[in-house]
């Protein structure tokens, strides 16, 4: 299945809100909850969705994804030089569309994106005790960078290296 990837818009707060919410109630069913459910409402993300930030994957018209893509993040990243770096949040996939690409066509969407804009590195963060999760992106080819606690989260880092422009 190839998913076509948009920005989201406006009209899509509500989309983008109920595949967070789908992912995260599963997470929760699971004993492995990432997100507080105030963090997940349209009116939380709402800005982040209209300045942007998230992508949406859909399949046959049907929103099948999300993914939150940003320039700058001084909270899990603080330590990094933010101009080299894109950075990557929100990543989730309805469960009837897990298992088909949906998150590894998001993530070459944002390594591509990264790179067309000349940065260095995509970033994203994970729960570290999530080992499945950090496997995904494992064999997307994001290596370890390191483990840091903020705030409420015990956070594994990642980065992949890009590589140059696409000849």
């Amino acid at each position: 299945m190839h998913p076509s990837i948009r920005p989201a818009t406006h009209q899509d707060i509500e989309k983008v809100a109920d595949i967070l919410c789908e992912a995260a109630r599963w997470l929760e069913q699971r004993d492995m909850s990432i997100w507080r459910a105030d963090e997940l409402l349209p009116s939380r993300i709402a800005d982040d969705v209209n300045a942007g930030l998230f992508l949406i994957a859909e399949c046959d018209g049907e929103a099948a994804g999300v993914l939150k893509f940003q320039l700058e993040d001084g909270l899990f990243w603080p330590d990094v030089a933010q101009p080299e770096s894109a950075f990557v949040h929100r990543l989730a996939v309805r469960r009837r569309f897990a298992g088909l690409g949906i998150s590894s066509a998001l993530l070459s969407w944002a390594v591509e994106r990264a790179r067309s804009l000349g940065r260095d590195y995509l970033r994203l963060d994970c729960e570290a005790s999530r080992p499945k999760l950090r496997a995904v992106y494992e064999r997307f080819g994001f290596i370890h960078h390191s483990d840091r606690q903020v705030g409420p989260y015990f956070v594994s880092r990642y980065e992949y290296k890009i590589t140059g422009p696409v000849a």
